[in-house]
C-alpha cells in the first residue's frame, strides 16, 4: 500500500484538489458545467502524473493534448468562449465571475500557489504545439527579451478597455474572433521564435502575457523540484536539459529563473544520481 501511495499519491492528490474545486463551484454557482470542466481537467492531470510515475516518456504530451484541445476546441471554438487573456479582461470589466475569470483564478492566479507553472507544462494549448518542435533543450544563450511580455499584457488590457470605453457593439462576437486571431498569432510567433532562438519555449520566456500572473505566484509554489544535496555530484546535466533555463541544482526560491519551472520533470528523470524529486 505504501509503495502504491508513493507512486500514485501525487496523482490522487491533484485529482482530489480539482474535484474539490469542481464540486465547490458547482454548488456555489449552481452550474453543472463547472463540475464537468474541473473534473475533466483534474482527471486528465492525474492520469498524466500516473503515467509519469510509470516512466512513460509521452506522459506530459498526453495531458497537454487532453486538456489543450479541450480548452481550445471544445470551450474556445465550439463553445465560442475567449479563454485567452482578453477573455479574462472582458469578463472582469463585465463584473462577471464565470468562464475565463474562473479559469484564470484557478489555473493562473491562485492555483500557482500550489502547482507553480504547472499550467505551462501540462495544459497550455500554445505550448502543446510548441513542445513538438525539435528544440526541446535550449541551444543558444537566453535573450534579455522578457520585457516584451509586459507590453503584450498591457496591450491586451488596453484593447479590451478601449472596446468598453467606446461602447462597441457585439462584443461577444469580437471576443470570439480575437480568440481565433490571437491564437493564430501566438502559434505563428511561437514557432518563428522557436526556430530563431533554437528553443521551443522562447515564446513562454519572452512573449506570453500570462506569465505576468504566473511568475509572482509561482515563487510560493508548494510543488517544487527539490535537490538532495548529499546525492548531487554537480554534473550540471539538469541545468543543461531544463527547457526554461532554471538553475535546478539549487533549493533556494531565489535561484535563477526559479519562477519559470514548468514541472516537466526532465531534470528529475535524467539525474544520474536520483538527487532530484518533486
Amino acid at each position: 500500500m505504501s509503495k502504491l501511495w508513493q507512486r500514485y499519491g501525487l496523482a490522487v492528490g491533484l485529482w482530489l484538489l480539482f474535484e474539490g474545486v469542481a464540486v465547490g463551484l458547482w454548488l456555489a454557482l449552481d452550474n453543472s458545467f463547472y463540475l464537468f470542466n474541473f473534473s475533466y481537467i483534474g482527471t486528465a492531470l492525474a492520469f498524466g502524473v500516473a503515467l509519469f510515475s510509470q516512466k512513460r516518456p509521452y506522459a506530459r504530451n498526453v495531458v497537454q493534448f487532453a486538456i489543450g484541445l479541450y480548452m481550445l476546441v471544445y470551450i474556445g471554438l465550439l463553445g465560442r468562449e475567449n479563454m485567452q487573456i482578453e477573455g479574462f479582461w472582458y469578463y472582469l470589466f463585465l463584473g462577471v465571475f464565470e468562464a475565463a475569470t474562473i479559469h484564470y483564478a484557478v489555473a493562473k492566479i491562485f492555483g500557482p500557489l500550489v502547482f507553480g507553472r504547472g499550467w505551462c507544462g501540462y495544459a497550455c494549448w500554445t505550448a502543446m504545439v510548441l513542445d513538438l518542435l525539435p528544440f526541446k533543450t535550449p541551444q543558444l544563450p537566453r535573450k534579455s527579451w522578457g520585457w516584451v511580455r509586459y507590453l503584450v499584457f498591457v496591450a491586451s488590457l488596453l484593447f479590451v478597455a478601449t472596446l468598453f470605453w467606446l461602447r462597441v457593439d457585439n462584443l461577444v462576437e469580437i471576443m470570439w474572433w480575437s480568440f481565433i486571431i490571437g491564437n493564430l498569432l501566438y502559434y505563428l510567433v511561437g514557432i518563428a521564435l522557436a526556430y530563431l532562438c533554437r528553443d521551443n519555449r522562447a515564446f513562454c520566456k519572452y512573449i506570453c502575457p500570462i506569465t505576468v500572473f504566473l511568475k509572482p505566484m509561482s515563487y510560493f509554489a508548494l510543488l517544487r523540484v527539490k535537490l538532495d544535496e548529499e546525492k548531487c555530484v554537480a554534473c550540471g546535466k539538469c541545468r543543461r536539459l531544463c527547457p526554461m533555463n532554471v538553475d535546478v541544482p539549487n533549493n533556494s526560491r531565489r535561484r535563477l529563473n526559479a519562477t519559470e519551472c514548468i514541472l516537466c520533470m526532465r531534470c528529475v528523470d535524467s539525474c544520474p544520481q536520483k538527487a532530484l524529486k518533486l
